[in-house]
């Protein structure tokens, strides 16, 4: 699956690139926002001299209590309008690489379903290919710009802050640490079942948006039976059956988030109680408690999208899995490599023991034989079923015979 995807997207890498590292400078950005009141709360309120880095940079004039409030205040600024400037060009780049890379997912979509013979839209309908090029392929989207992309970050994110923490308490940042290996264990457990109930969703809402196009494809035949209240029943069976499994999904996917939500509350409790201790004890400061937590509710940020991404990227990749599945159909009218082209016939035809049928199990032509000379006009009589507009469809290579041949101007159609 993977591969595949990377084949589709390879393309657009110098944008990717620069949405990993717009992505990237969200962690020092991170970093940087609870500091101001880490600032604040100790060398205003506290009387805790400064870090050594602002004590080395900041003019002596400034090292008061009055000095130190107006600079926490202005880096907190600075620092929210760097946030921003950063959450703009993710959104900007991110928006139109993804509309390309869905443009491009459903050109390959349609023009393959183009290609493909007619037995396929016979036997599947339009519907299905058309769920499938429309609701399916932005599932690529979702997949590597929403998906993969911040995962990698959340991964680098998680990392950094990790250190960070490390160097300010080491038992807070274990304690803190010590849930990740239950939010992994949940991601795995709800990962297989939420890719099912997926695909079943997907199946059953295109199974009902095929009863409407097939009821608006024939309205006439409908309306001259009285078979609208029939057909009204029959739409409503499969989109009932639809939202049954929906919200069966949302259950599942409401139980996912529940165990999330408090696996990380239970983290964060522990470390609040152990940080207070610390604080007690004198290890700590007011300050640096309060940086650290916010530091831990980062932590768990980076955990938590890793968790979830897990789990819900199996949506996308149940809607990939449908959109690869029709490119894997292969057409039943293949062209062959050295296929010439057709300029002009005289219009000789040939049919040598031609057998076909739509199924293996029933056969409409049964071993045809016939020549046709150039500028011959023939009229093809017989009852309904005969087999007339299949002969038909074979002279046009709408489908190849299972047996025999048919040569236009001494030439197998399917070396045209």
């Amino acid at each position: 699956m993977y591969r595949r995807l990377v084949k589709h997207v390879i393309p657009y890498w110098p944008d990717l690139l620069g949405l990993f590292v717009l992505y990237q400078l969200s962690t020092p950005l991170a970093l940087l926002a609870p500091l101001p009141l880490k600032i604040a709360v100790d060398g205003v309120i506290g009387g805790q001299p400064l870090p050594w880095w602002l004590d080395f940079v900041l003019p002596r004039a400034l090292h008061t209590p009055g000095g130190i409030a107006v600079l926490a205040v202005v880096l907190l600024l600075v620092v929210s309008l760097l946030i921003q400037l950063q959450s703009l060009a993710v959104t900007l780049l991110s928006t139109t690489t993804s509309q390309r890379l869905v443009l491009r997912f459903r050109s390959t979509l349609f023009a393959h379903v183009q290609r493909l013979s007619l037995s396929y839209h016979d036997s599947k309908g339009s519907t299905e290919s058309a769920y499938r090029i429309s609701y399916d392929a932005p599932a690529i989207q979702f997949a590597v710009i929403d998906g993969l992309l911040p995962f990698v970050a959340s991964l680098v994110s998680l990392v950094a802050i990790v250190v960070v923490i490390m160097r300010m308490d080491v038992q807070l940042a274990l304690v803190g640490l010590a849930i990740s290996p239950f939010l992994f264990m949940i991601s795995h457990v709800f990962r297989r079942p939420l890719r099912s109930k997926h695909k079943e969703v997907k199946a059953l809402e295109s199974s009902a948006l095929s009863v409407i196009q097939e009821v608006l494809g024939a309205l006439r035949v409908v309306k001259a039976f009285g078979q609208e209240d029939r057909e009204e029943q029959r739409f409503r069976t499969r989109a009932e059956q639809s939202l049954r499994a929906q919200v069966q999904l949302s259950l599942f996917e409401g139980r996912f988030s529940a165990l999330i939500g408090m696996t990380t509350a239970v983290g964060t409790a522990a470390a609040l109680y152990i940080g207070v201790r610390h604080v007690q004890a004198g290890s700590l400061t007011l300050g640096g408690l309060l940086l650290i937590m916010a530091y831990l509710a980062q932590m768990y940020a980076p955990l938590t999208t890793i968790s979830r991404k897990v789990a819900s990227i199996q949506g996308y990749l149940a809607s990939l899995d449908r959109a690869f599945a029709l490119l894997d159909q292969a057409p039943d009218v293949p062209e062959r490599p050295t296929a010439r082209t057709l300029t002009r016939a005289t219009g000789a035809l040939s049919f040598r023991h031609v057998s076909f049928g739509y199924s293996p199990e029933r056969t409409i032509l049964r071993d045809i034989t016939f020549d046709l000379p150039a500028g011959t006009r023939l009229g093809i009589s017989g009852t309904t079923g005969a087999g007339k507009t299949t002969l038909m469809s074979l002279l046009m290579r709408f489908y190849d015979p299972q047996e025999g041949q048919i040569l236009l101007d001494g030439v197998d159609l399917r070396d045209y």
